[in-house]
C-alpha cells in the first residue's frame, strides 16, 4: 500500500478551488477538510459533518484527516473553562467519528498560529511565496497581525487568525503572561491525557502540527520545535493515538532539524505528512519555493525516501505552495504548484517503488 494522498480543501464558499478541480490530480484519495466557521471551544454537530460528507461523497474522495479542530486559549493557559472546552472536544471526537473521521491535525502555538511577515514575497522567477523576515517579528504583533488580516479578502478565513480572537491581543497576551514552557507543557499533556481514552473508543489519532516557525516569537512559548521536543511529547503520553503531523517546512525553517532522520526515527507515530520547501537566508530569514528539492533547503528527496523506506502508509499532503500563472488564490494554498507538488513526490515514490522492484527481483 503506498501513502494516501491528501489536498486541503477549504470549503464551498471558502475556497477558489472546486472539488471537481481537485479530482484530476492524479492519486488524490483524500480531502483534508476543517469546519472553518467555528471558533476554537466550539463543538462540531454531526449535522454540520455531513454537510461536507455529502459534499465530497459525489468525488468520491474520503474525509479522513481533519485539520484542524483548533484548541481553546483556556485549555493552553488553564483558565476557568479548561475541562468544559476539553469536553466539547471530546463531544467532537464522538461526531467526527461517526462520519470515518481516523485523525485530527491541531497546534498548541500561543495566540498566533503560522507567522509570515509577507503573503506574496516575489521569488526570482516571478511566483510569489509565502516569507518570514525574522526582523519584523521583533516589536508590535499588532503590526502583523493588521498586516495577516487585510488579506483575508472576499470572506476567505484564515484558521488561526480570526478577527474575532485578534481584536483581542492585548486580553490574551495578559493570558499567557503567566505561563512558562514548562506550563504550557503540563497543559498540552493535561489535554492530550484527557482525550486518549476516548481517542481509543473511536479509533481517532490525535497529530499534533510544529510550531510554526519553531522558535518562540513576541515572548511567547512555542513546544515543537525539534526532535527531543518529539521525544519528549511521544514519551510523556505513549499513546499509539498521540501522533504527529511532520510537517517538513515548519521542522526545516531551522537548519538543524535533520527532518527525514526524524520520520526514520518517529515513522510509526505519524499519522499526516505535510511536504513543504523552505529556504534559507544567512539572516534568519526565509521563503517558501517550489517542492523541488534544489530549489529549497529541506531535504525534500530524502524526507520522502524516508517515508518510503519506513513503509509508510499513512496521509500525506503538499503543504504550502507558490502562487504562480497568475492565479488568484489564498496565500499558500492556489491549485496548480499544490498539483505540481504531488506530481513531484509521486514521482519520487514511483521511481523508489520500482527501484524497490527490481532489487527484489535479484
Amino acid at each position: 500500500m503506498p501513502m494516501k494522498m491528501g489536498f486541503r480543501w477549504f470549503g464551498e464558499g471558502n475556497d477558489s478551488i472546486k472539488l471537481a478541480d481537485i479530482k484530476q490530480i492524479p492519486g488524490v484519495s483524500s480531502i483534508v477538510w476543517s469546519l472553518h466557521h467555528k471558533m476554537p471551544g466550539e463543538t462540531w454537530t454531526k449535522e454540520e459533518i455531513a454537510k461536507v460528507a455529502d459534499q465530497l461523497a459525489p468525488y468520491e474522495f474520503d474525509m479522513d484527516v481533519v485539520e484542524s479542530v483548533n484548541i481553546h486559549d483556556d485549555i493552553k493557559t488553564a483558565g476557568p473553562g479548561r475541562d468544559q472546552y476539553i469536553a466539547n472536544y471530546i463531544e467532537t471526537i464522538r461526531n467526527l467519528s461517526a462520519f470515518g473521521v481516523k485523525v485530527i491535525c491541531y497546534n498548541f502555538m500561543p495566540i498566533f498560529d503560522w507567522t509570515r511577515t509577507d503573503l506574496y514575497f516575489e521569488l526570482e522567477d516571478g511566483s510569489t511565496a509565502l516569507y518570514y523576515e525574522k526582523a519584523k517579528i521583533q516589536d508590535d504583533p499588532k503590526q502583523m497581525a493588521e498586516y495577516i488580516l487585510s488579506m483575508q479578502k472576499d470572506g476567505m478565513t484564515f484558521p488561526g487568525w480570526e478577527p474575532g480572537r485578534m481584536a483581542r491581543l492585548d486580553e490574551l497576551f495578559a493570558a499567557y503572561r503567566p505561563v512558562s514552557k514548562e506550563a504550557l507543557w503540563a497543559n498540552l499533556i493535561y489535554f492530550l491525557k484527557a482525550l486518549m481514552p476516548v481517542c481509543r473508543e473511536c479509533g481517532i489519532k490525535m497529530a499534533i502540527h510544529p510550531d510554526d516557525p519553531p522558535w518562540d516569537i513576541f515572548g511567547l512559548p512555542r513546544l515543537i520545535i525539534d526532535e527531543a521536543a518529539i521525544d519528549r511529547l511521544l514519551t510523556e503520553v505513549d499513546d499509539p493515538y498521540n501522533c504527529l503531523t511532520l510537517c517538513s517546512g515548519s521542522f526545516s525553517a531551522n537548519p538543524e532539524n535533520n527532518v527525514a532522520d526524524m520520520v526514520r526515527k518517529h515513522c510509526s507515530r505519524i499519522a499526516f505528512a505535510h511536504i513543504r520547501n523552505v529556504r534559507h537566508y544567512p539572516n534568519g530569514d526565509f521563503s517558501e519555493v517550489s517542492h523541488r528539492d534544489c530549489d529549497g533547503h529541506s531535504g525534500i528527496l530524502d524526507i520522502v525516501k524516508a517515508y518510503h523506506d519506513c513503509g509508510f502508509e499513512g496521509y500525506i499532503r503538499p503543504d504550502h505552495g507558490r502562487h504562480i500563472w497568475g492565479e488568484q488564490c489564498r496565500p499558500g494554498y492556489g491549485l496548480y504548484d499544490r498539483g505540481l507538488g504531488i506530481m513531484y513526490m509521486w514521482g519520487i515514490w514511483d521511481m523508489l517503488d520500482k527501484l524497490k522492484e527490481e532489487r527484489e527481483k535479484k
